[in-house]
C-alpha cells in the first residue's frame, strides 16, 4: 500500500505533507512524499522563511519517483499545494504519464487555491490549470466550499446548488467530489459538513463546529481519505473514517489549547 503525495512541507506546524504523511503512515500506508515548497511555517504567522521550489527540481524528484518504480506500486497519488504554474504543469505531465503506466492508480486532487478568509492565495494561472488540466485527470477531488465555487464558476450555498456545481466538475471528467468545510443554508447551527457528491447524489457528514481553526485540516482529511482508499475502502467508507479521525485531532487540539493540530494522541 503506497501513496505518492505531492505538496508543500513546513518545518513548524502541520500543513501539506507535514499534516498528511504521519497520519497516512499511522494507518499502515507507505508514503513517498514529494515537496513543492520548503517553508519554515504556514503564512498565518507574522514571518515565513523558505521558498517554493523551482519547477525543474520538482520535475527531477518526480523523475526519481519513476526511476524507483514507485508509480507502478502506488495505489493512490495525492496532490495538494503546488506552488507555481510551472510546478503544476510538470506535476500534470507526471500524472498523465503515471496514469498510463498504472491503470489502477487513483488520483486524488486537493485543489489548494484559497478559502473564505483569505480569498485566492495562489499565483495567477493556477485556477485555470486546476480547472482545465488537473481536475479532469482526477478520480476525486477535495475542494473546500470556496474552491468548489472557483472551479465550477457557480455559487454553492445550498444542497441543490452544491450538487449542480459538483456536476460541472463531473462533466469535466472527475466523477467524485468531496467538499470540505461546508456551511449550507440548512446546515444546523453549530455544525460544519463534509459533503460527498457522487453519481448525482449527496452524502452529508456533519460534525460539531469547534471554536478553533488550525491550518492544515483539509490536508489532514485528504491524506486520511487517501490512506483508506489505498487500503481498499470505498470512497464513502474512506471519507467517514477520515472525518472521524480529523475530528478527533481537532478535539485534542482544542483541549490542549494548541495553535497547531495535535496529530499525536499524547
Amino acid at each position: 500500500m503506497l501513496v505518492i503525495s505531492i505538496q508543500s512541507q513546513v518545518v513548524h506546524g502541520h500543513v501539506g505533507n507535514s499534516a498528511a504523511v504521519y497520519p497516512m503512515q499511522a494507518e499502515g500506508v507507505t508514503v513517498a512524499a514529494v515537496p513543492t515548497a520548503l517553508l519554515s511555517n504556514h503564512p498565518h504567522y507574522p514571518t515565513m522563511r523558505g521558498t517554493v521550489l523551482e519547477a525543474p527540481l520538482v520535475a527531477d524528484l518526480l523523475r526519481g519517483v519513476e526511476e524507483r518504480g514507485l508509480v507502478e506500486r502506488a495505489a493512490v497519488l495525492v496532490t495538494g499545494y503546488l506552488g507555481s504554474p510551472a510546478i503544476a504543469e510538470c506535476v500534470a505531465r507526471f500524472i498523465e504519464a503515471a496514469q498510463k503506466q498504472n491503470r489502477s492508480l487513483v488520483y486524488l486532487c486537493d485543489p489548494v487555491m484559497g478559502d473564505d478568509d483569505l480569498g485566492v492565495f495562489v499565483a495567477d494561472g493556477m485556477t485555470e490549470i486546476f480547472r482545465d488540466w488537473l481536475v479532469p485527470l482526477a478520480s476525486l477531488i477535495t475542494p473546500n466550499q470556496f474552491e468548489l465555487e472557483l472551479l465550477s464558476r457557480k455559487t454553492a450555498r445550498n444542497a441543490d446548488s452544491l450538487l449542480a456545481a459538483s456536476e460541472i466538475i463531473t462533466d469535466s471528467g472527475c466523477p467524485t467530489v468531496i467538499v470540505t468545510g461546508c456551511a449550507l443554508d440548512d446546515t444546523p447551527s453549530g455544525q460544519v459538513e463534509t459533503v460527498l457528491c457522487e453519481a448525482g447524489a449527496l452524502t452529508r457528514i456533519a460534525t460539531t463546529r469547534l471554536p478553533i481553526r488550525p491550518c492544515g485540516t483539509g490536508d489532514l482529511l485528504t491524506g486520511l481519505v487517501a490512506a483508506h482508499l489505498a487500503k481498499g475502502s470505498t470512497v464513502t467508507t474512506a471519507l467517514r473514517n477520515a472525518v472521524e479521525r480529523t475530528y478527533q485531532v481537532l478535539e485534542r487540539t482544542r483541549e490542549a489549547g494548541a495553535e497547531e493540530m495535535k496529530l499525536l494522541a499524547r
